[in-house]
């Protein structure tokens, strides 16, 4: 037990000294989110007993799948760091997962499984007695399942067939949390839950904790022994399968031994454009990343299909090409300290090259997915044509605009640890990149949109042109960017720390040096932007065009008709205006020198001045 207990105190050790600057920002409005829905699962114990099992299946589904896209969960504590100490796999997987239990998300987890208890007490004494042993094994059932999630898909990216198959189940099942109403309304169910699902809902392991309590309320105790044991036995068998995977995870990967075909460019921009392209097809994580990007793209369009609507089907391909540049916008990140061989190599158009290689990748399969499927359901081809060619305009040029921006310092592909997920220690930049390169992507084809819907094939030359521009401009700027500032950079991803700015100096602040209150406040701009911009606002103002029947949740959609236009058109302004202000905070303007609080210039030699008074010093 000892060990275990300085598992603990190392993690709480390290997690005291880290409370700081982007991460204290993000744990912070992590954690105020997720009050909000611990609260909502309390009321929801409160007010509809029957609907938290389901709930806690959605609490299941988040622990198993977070990791995805939390750059491999927490792994304050990484088995690595015990590798000599010569501990047994059992052993060490007890004491990780005690460590496990100490941050963040397992308090929020246990305020939200409390509501167990709030169920127990409504319905005796004895029940709310038997709702305590219940949330503490569903908490230990939820962060094993996490922990077994991310080493099976550590050792999926260790080979190709793996990286493909995960990044087609991790897609597949994400596009379905994200049109469950789309299952709702095929179940017969307008609003709510349907019925068959919170039935359902109770057989899966988060709702045996409902049972057990509700058995207990009822005297059933041979259903109280089952759910309880059948509760511990799932995290017995969960702790034994971590600790077999654990001692996989230390095993390195080997390389393939076929031959590989030599590079043969003749210029420097064909060298990088070989190097990414065989990048792309090398390294699993990428591999993995567009793969997922490919499945959740169908999978989103191909749900409608429930409800026999296709309105959605043709639009796969632009999804797509949105998630395939969000998924890859740390691109300079993700290849770490290899930028000074780029540095090292004055002429080469490293951001030309890497540009032509993610469109060689993503632009034949984004064309294959639309042509195909807009095919199937007769078009519309003005639309589809002229946003999909501003979006992989937009991509190609955001991709590397973003990179060299917001760069944020990640592991050398050689350094990889044996979660692969786990490219860099800033979790919560990294998903705050995703959301904004989303929105940056699906703003490109704004104006091909408008156009295409008042003058129908002209919209295809304007998303031809803004495509072009997006992908040249963009990628001039970050060209420069590079140049400008490439050994910055470098230093920042040998270092993992950003250059400090200058005092007085204008320009964006690094996210950890804003203060506490514009952390929250960017935050939560960038977190909630996306829902009246994207779901309230566009894709309701493109039902209501296609006039669809489909209301689902759209706000917009359930009001009169003459104040249907003035909701939509508000619910985009308000996005637009959360990302603008998140944006906007991170800047500050640039101060004029001053010297005991007076205006005066530090080399001009005016009275006031530093140099004007160190030359009367000197007289």
């Amino acid at each position: 037990m000892a060990v275990e207990l300085t598992m603990v105190s190392m993690k709480v050790a390290v997690l005291r000294h880290s409370m700081s600057g982007q991460r204290a920002g993000f744990v912070v409005m992590g954690a105020l989110v997720g009050l909000v829905l611990a609260a909502g699962t309390i009321f929801t114990a409160l007010s509809w007993p029957d609907l938290l099992p389901a709930v806690y299946a959605v609490w299941m589904l988040g622990w198993i799948f977070g990791p995805v896209f939390a750059g491999g969960g927490d792994e304050t504590l990484r088995p690595e760091y015990f590798t000599l100490l010569g501990l047994r796999p059992r052993r060490l997987a007890t004491g990780l997962l005690m460590a496990a239990f100490v941050g963040v998300a397992p308090v929020i987890s246990l305020l939200a499984l409390s509501g167990l208890a709030v169920l127990g007490v409504r319905q005796g004494v004895v029940a709310a007695l038997v709702s305590v042993p219940a949330l503490l094994l569903q908490l230990a059932m939820f962060v094993l399942l996490s922990r077994v999630a991310v080493a099976l898909l550590g050792l999926a990216l260790r080979s190709r067939v793996g990286a493909v198959g995960a990044g087609l189940t991790n897609g597949l099942i994400l596009a379905f949390l994200g049109q469950i109403w789309v299952v709702f309304m095929a179940l017969g169910q307008t609003a709510g839950v349907p019925p068959v699902v919170a039935t359902a809902a109770r057989y899966l392991p988060s709702g045996w904790g409902t049972v057990a309590v509700e058995a207990a309320a009822s005297a059933d105790w041979p259903r109280v022994v089952a759910a309880l044991g059948g509760m511990a036995l799932l995290v017995v068998l969960l702790l034994a399968a971590w600790a077999a995977l654990l001692t996989r995870r230390a095993g390195a990967s080997r390389a393939a031994t076929r031959g590989r075909r030599p590079i043969r460019a003749t210029t420097a921009s064909g060298a990088v454009l070989a190097k990414e392209l065989r990048t792309w097809s090398r390294d699993l994580v990428r591999t993995h990343q567009l793969t997922f990007a490919l499945a959740y793209g169908v999978s989103f369009a191909v749900a409608p299909l429930l409800l026999g609507w296709t309105g959605m089907l043709p639009w796969a391909g632009p999804i797509f090409v949105v998630m395939a540049a969000a998924m890859s916008a740390n691109l300079y990140g993700t290849d770490g300290t290899a930028l000074w061989l780029t540095l090292m190599t004055p002429g080469a158009s490293d951001v030309r090259g890497r540009q032509h290689a993610w469109l060689l990748t993503v632009a034949p399969v984004a064309l294959v997915v639309t042509v195909s499927l807009a095919a199937v359901t007769g078009g519309p081809w003005p639309m589809l044509l002229a946003v999909l060619l501003a979006l992989l305009g937009g991509g190609a040029g955001l991709v590397p605009l973003v990179s060299v921006y917001g760069l944020i310092p990640g592991t050398d592909p050689h350094r990889r640890g044996g979660n692969p997920l786990r490219s860099t220690e800033e979790d919560g930049a990294v998903t705050g990149m995703v959301y904004a390169v989303l929105a940056l992507a699906a703003l490109t084809a704004a104006p091909a949109a408008i156009v295409t819907g008042l003058f129908g094939w002209a919209g295809v030359a304007v998303g031809a042109l803004t495509g072009g521009l997006c992908y040249w401009w963009f990628g001039l700027l970050a060209e420069r960017r590079l140049l400008a500032k490439g050994p910055e950079l470098l230093d920042t991803m040998r270092t993992g720390r950003r250059p400090a700015p200058k005092p007085g100096a204008g320009g964006r602040l690094p996210f950890e040096e804003l203060p506490r209150h514009k952390q929250i406040i960017i935050g939560f701009c960038f977190t909630v932007g996306a829902i009246p911009l994207f779901p309230q606002g566009l894709l309701a103002g493109y039902l209501k065009v296609s006039e669809s029947p489909t209301r689902a949740w759209f706000l917009a959609l359930y009001l009169p008709p003459w104040l249907q236009w003035p909701t939509i058109v508000f619910m985009v302004l308000l996005g637009i205006a959360l990302y603008t202000t998140g944006v906007t905070l991170s800047y500050r303007r640039k101060e004029s020198p001053t010297v005991d609080g007076e205006p005066g210039g530090e080399l001009t030699g005016e009275p006031g001045g530093e140099l004007s008074g160190e030359l009367s010093g000197g007289r």
